[in-house]
């Protein structure tokens, strides 16, 4: 899978940033499409995830209730929508995805994941 991340950029604190990842590649329809994030010196951390096979979520409980994954089938992108924003959100963004043949919540950590886009930067202000 070919990935092409998209949206990052410099908000102030208590802004909002909408992520897009292009996708384009698939060869099944059972697929996990996650978004991940590395601050330097740091591994990669899942931040929100989506299975595509029933829609299921997973979310780091730093975002929870601030940040939305959504998946656009048509269009074969994946979003990440971004609110209220914090300092410590500033990272390197990436989407990801993983051949992942179950129902239930998807896998969050990066080893789990196959094929990477690259990093679009997210940087927010205090």
């Amino acid at each position: 899978v070919q990935l092409q991340a998209s949206g990052g950029g410099l908000v102030q604190s208590g802004g909002s940033l909408r992520l897009s990842c292009a996708a384009s590649g698939f060869t099944s329809d059972s697929y996990a499409i996650g978004w991940f994030r590395q601050f330097p010196g740091k591994e990669r951390e899942g931040v929100a995830c989506i299975n595509d096979n029933d829609y299921s979520t997973y979310y780091a409980d730093s975002v929870k209730g601030r940040f939305t994954i959504s998946r656009d089938r048509y269009k074969n992108t994946i979003t990440l929508q971004m609110v209220n924003l914090k300092p410590e959100d500033t990272a390197v963004y990436y989407c990801a995805t993983s051949l992942w043949p179950y129902t239930g919540p998807p896998p969050s950590k990066d080893y789990e994941y196959e094929d990477w886009g690259q990093g679009t930067q997210v940087t927010v202000s205090s």
